[in-house]
């Protein structure tokens, strides 16, 4: 396999000229990889779906939050 030396603004100026399906290859590739998510980041997340089932009126609207960024 060849190697090609680009800088990070060139490739995702070279992402942008592909075709959606290729973009999603690409994607797939990059993210395809085994990723670990460490268990405390599990339980952290897991943690929040808990509490959100349990109050859900501490929830926050996206679209009234938005608006204030």
């Amino acid at each position: 396999m060849e190697t090609i030396k680009i800088n990070v603004n060139q490739l995702i100026e070279a992402a942008k000229q592909l075709s959606p399906k290729d973009r999603l290859k690409l994607y797939d590739a990059m993210w395809d990889d085994d990723m670990i998510i460490p268990v405390e980041h599990q339980r952290i997340v897991l943690d929040r779906i808990a509490k959100s089932k349990t109050n859900p009126e501490r929830l926050l609207d996206w679209d009234e939050v938005s608006k204030t960024l």
